[in-house]
């Protein structure tokens, strides 16, 4: 579904990927585990088009897609829900979920559609996104990259500063999403308990490069892992 050839990403003279692999099945969680400055970001970055490759190559249902714009990609069925959630502020919940759609020329009925897995986001539709908490504002960015039902969804630190109850609303979102439309997810996190919870197979990433796979039932009791993710340096 999503292949990972290889890839080189960075920022000026700075390499941050340097020739990371790996692959998302069709309806699979795969998780991208790792400690800040990694590489995470830059891996969804690069793979949403925001950030250019400098080498290697990105596929989606077997199509190079490693120099399309974003839009192209988000067309070809690639979503992505960006760490801070970049929702915009200034317009209503229903607003922010129908500005996809628009661009992407969908039907509005999508959007209640999408709702249906959403209940806590149903009495804040008319609200400012600004008003939303943290986790509220989480629910609604993941609500809408899933309106246009993405093939794969790019999904980079949802745990960040989410209460426990909404990380749990979010692991039911994407269960439920995944069993109706078969969605595959790659997840990068640091949070190993909520990565545990929904990863098929779950990936270290050190140096800009996949160090190793573990089994998701491992992650909480890993002493290896657990060495890798708190040490210092990257």
């Amino acid at each position: 579904m999503l292949g990972v050839d290889g890839l080189c990403s960075g920022y000026g003279d700075s390499v941050v990927l340097d020739g990371l692999s790996l692959q998302v099945g069709r309806g699979t969680v795969v998780a991208v585990l790792g400690r800040n400055g990694v590489g995470k970001t830059t891996l969804m970055r690069t793979l949403s088009g925001l950030l250019p490759a400098r080498g290697g190559s990105v596929t989606l249902d077997g199509v190079d897609i490693t120099r399309l714009a974003p839009a192209s990609r988000a067309r070809m069925g690639l979503g992505y829900v960006p760490q801070g959630r970049e929702i915009f502020a200034r317009l209503s919940v229903m607003e922010n979920i129908l500005v996809g759609l628009r661009a992407a020329n969908r039907p509005a009925a999508r959007a209640e559609a999408v709702l249906e897995d959403f209940p806590a986001l149903k009495p804040k539709l008319q609200h400012p996104g600004a008003s939303l908490s943290g986790g509220q504002q989480q629910l609604l960015a993941l609500a809408r990259a899933l309106v246009l039902e993405p093939k794969v969804l790019l999904l980079d630190e949802p745990s960040e500063g989410i209460q426990p109850s909404v990380l749990d609303e979010i692991q039911d979102v994407l269960r439920s999403v995944r069993a109706k439309q078969d969605l595959s997810v790659l997840l990068v996190e640091q949070n190993l308990e909520f990565a545990a919870a929904l990863a098929d197979h779950a990936y270290l990433i050190d140096r800009g490069r996949i160090s190793r796979e573990i089994e998701p039932s491992r992650l909480l009791d890993d002493p290896e892992l657990f060495q890798e993710f708190i040490g210092t340096g990257g």
